[in-house]
């Protein structure tokens, strides 16, 4: 399991207002595209900088497909780089101020008690 490649995932794809709607509308082509594209790139830098070794295991695959944010924090992805992910793609279909963060402050509250799953990348 790489928490790391989880939260590359989260930053890299909400950072880029295109790669969000992509996501928001293709879960599954865009986690395919970007673990085959993007996964390996090295973070901030240049390109042509890149790794080879990383890759998504089966059940981080499927919470991203699924867009599952309990189970991304379950599996070490940050809750601060899911949040704001998560506000980027489904604030809007909100009627209410913040309705979203607080369901998903009340969805993970549901299923977490104290101590938190360990967030270390």
């Amino acid at each position: 399991m790489s928490k790391y490649l989880l939260d590359k995932f989260l930053y890299t794809v909400d950072r880029d207002p295109d790669l969000v709607e992509r996501y928001r509308s293709d879960p599954r082509g865009t986690v395919e595209w970007w673990e085959a594209e993007r996964a390996n790139a090295v973070l901030n830098c240049h390109a042509g900088e890149a790794s080879t070794w990383q890759h998504f295991e089966a059940d981080e695959r499927e919470a991203l497909v699924a867009q599952d944010y309990e189970r991304l924090f379950e599996l070490g992805a940050h809750p601060f780089l899911t949040l704001t992910l998560f506000i980027a793609m489904f604030e809007r279909d909100n009627k209410e101020p913040l309705e979203f963060q607080k369901a998903y402050g009340a969805t993970l509250a549901a299923h977490f008690a104290m101590p938190y799953p360990d967030i270390a990348t």
